[in-house]
């Protein structure tokens, strides 16, 4: 069955249907989820409010092929809302000062374990602003189209297009060393 027939059912109060359509991609929202929260139990916190989120809304989306874009821009919300609640919005600078210990119960406890290269990727990261940052990991960590980050960051489709752009240009120059020190 295709997702626009689950959708439908899901509109109609289908709660098997829903949870069809939420299980069958649960890796991938976990994996966004986690990107935002660093953490395993923000990351669940984050996709239960989204569930709930979903289940209220159902009704309100108007193109049932759009759903997995739809409920992955309500999942971004819903991080970006518990982050900005709890106070603590985790950027990649402050990803460093995660004592060793912590850090290592995390990836021996997470079943989508950071590897060095992953580790290496954030560090590199570090030199684009949040913004490019953002758009990057969405567009190739999370294989986001350009109108589903555009739609979940809130900007034009050419802004997205831009950030990505510049961003990967400024890592570019970096990785090569073409950049300055400042």
């Amino acid at each position: 069955m295709d997702v626009a027939r689950w959708v439908k059912k899901a509109k109609k109060g289908n709660k098997e249907a829903l949870l069809h359509l939420i299980m069958s991609e649960k890796d991938v929202y976990y994996r966004l989820a986690f990107s935002y929260m660093r953490n395993t139990h923000d990351a669940m916190d984050a996709m239960e409010e989204m569930i709930v989120t979903l289940y209220e809304k159902i009704g309100q989306l108007k193109k049932e092929e759009a759903f997995y874009s739809w409920s992955k821009t309500i999942l971004v919300n819903v991080c970006k809302q518990l982050l900005h609640k709890r106070g603590k919005l985790v950027l990649l600078e402050d990803w460093s000062n995660v004592d060793d210990s912590e850090l290592d119960q995390a990836v021996s406890s997470d079943p989508y374990r950071r590897s060095e290269q992953q580790m290496d990727i954030e560090a590199l990261l570090l030199q684009v602003n949040e913004h490019q940052r953002e758009a990057i990991q969405l567009k190739y960590f999370h294989d986001l189209d350009y109108q589903t980050i555009a739609d979940i960051t809130k900007v034009s489709l050419g802004t997205v297009k831009s950030r990505i752009y510049h961003g990967l240009q400024t890592l570019k120059n970096h990785y090569r060393g073409d950049v300055d020190e400042q």
